[in-house]
């Protein structure tokens, strides 16, 4: 009968261990989804961070490169003005060139 009560102590024991383990396993479980979350939270706001940051950049090149182009145009056109026949002679040379490129091409 000792041995019996034994094997009920044993067992009990188990359960108690095992219910233990369950409740800890539970706990880590949540702290593990917990850090998880936190973290995706923070690579999330890195990740925002970094597009504002380029996207402020690329907004800046692209005025700068509109400012260029106009300047370029605005000079282009200048300089047309001032000297119209050579624009003329410029634009034919540059037709010609490509025409003689396309026919050799076919």
């Amino acid at each position: 009968m000792a041995e019996m009560k034994d094997i009920e102590n044993v067992g009990r024991k188990a359960a108690e261990d095992y219910n233990s383990l369950r409740e800890d396993i539970a706990k880590l479980s949540d702290t593990v989804s917990k850090l998880v979350a936190k973290q995706a939270e923070e690579a999330s706001a890195k990740v925002k961070d970094a597009m504002g940051s380029a996207k402020t950049v690329m907004s800046d090149t692209a005025s700068k490169a509109q400012d260029r182009a106009l300047s370029a145009g605005a000079e282009i056109e200048a300089s047309i003005e001032r000297n119209p026949y050579s624009a003329v002679l410029i634009a034919l040379g540059v037709g010609v060139a490509l025409g003689l490129l396309n026919r050799s091409r076919s």
